[in-house]
């Protein structure tokens, strides 16, 4: 199943090149070396040309990237092909099918940041990264002039349906990994375990309850009054009471 799908971008030399060669290898630029590292198995290309402006085929790819020491694609300005990945051809479109861009580029989503006037901009480099709907839709005009109107929504639609199938499977699998972390997370040290907590939440010690109850008794009362006053002490004087053992003695 495809995961990434890619346009390359070459003259029309490089691209006879490659029709020479049966669609088994494509050479990459040195200066698009994150992108190639990119490429899997399985990823879709498409091909434009830039001389003619216009779509010519698609291919899969079979192999991963490779450094090389030669390629026999030439030179276009002053980069060099040093990578090469192996790959098997798709639709390929005979010169007089080939598909003027211009006639096709206002539907993509790729180009919808550029002006219009100005699209053919957006194409310049190598290697380019499309959208699973540009591709799809360059992909599909294509069959059609390559094996008719039915045919081409017949493969179209059993294209799509093995990615949404991927896609979805794709999604389970990130689910199930991320609720298998979540099991698997250590509890911090401090925090107890659930069953621990619960139950002495809910279940206080009698030890617990009778501390509470002498420590109540013995504080100071007043202390507990809502607004936190204490009680007034008694004065000194004439209202201090005598002591209940105090003797009395009478005046003579």
């Amino acid at each position: 199943m495809p995961h990434n799908f890619w346009m390359i971008n070459c003259n029309n030399h490089n691209f006879d090149i490659t029709q020479d060669m049966g669609f088994s290898q494509q050479g990459l630029k040195a200066e698009y070396r994150r992108k190639v590292q990119r490429v899997e198995p399985g990823d879709r290309i498409i091909y434009y040309v830039s001389g003619q402006r216009v779509f010519t085929a698609t291919a899969t790819v079979t192999r991963g990237y490779e450094e090389v020491r030669s390629t026999p694609w030439v030179k276009e300005g002053k980069t060099t092909w040093p990578y090469l990945i192996h790959i098997k051809p798709d639709v390929v479109l005979n010169r007089e099918q080939y598909i003027d861009a211009g006639l096709i580029a206002y539907r993509l989503e790729y180009l919808r940041k550029w002006p219009p006037e100005d699209w053919h901009m957006a194409f310049q480099g190598n290697l380019h990264l499309l959208s699973k709907g540009d591709f799809f839709l360059l992909e599909t005009e294509m069959m059609k002039l390559k094996h008719g109107r039915e045919e081409a929504l017949r493969r179209a639609d059993v294209e799509i349906a093995a990615e949404t199938e991927r896609v979805n499977a794709q999604r389970e699998r990130r689910r199930r990994n991320a609720e298998r972390d979540t099991a698997r997370a250590p509890r911090p040290r401090n925090e107890p375990a659930p069953e621990a907590a619960e139950r002495k939440t809910d279940e206080p010690s009698a030890a617990n309850e009778e501390a509470t109850a002498v420590t109540r008794d013995q504080s100071p009362p007043g202390r507990n009054r809502p607004n936190g006053r204490g009680r007034r002490p008694q004065s000194r004087g004439r209202n201090r009471q005598t002591a209940p053992n105090t003797p009395k003695f009478d005046d003579d």
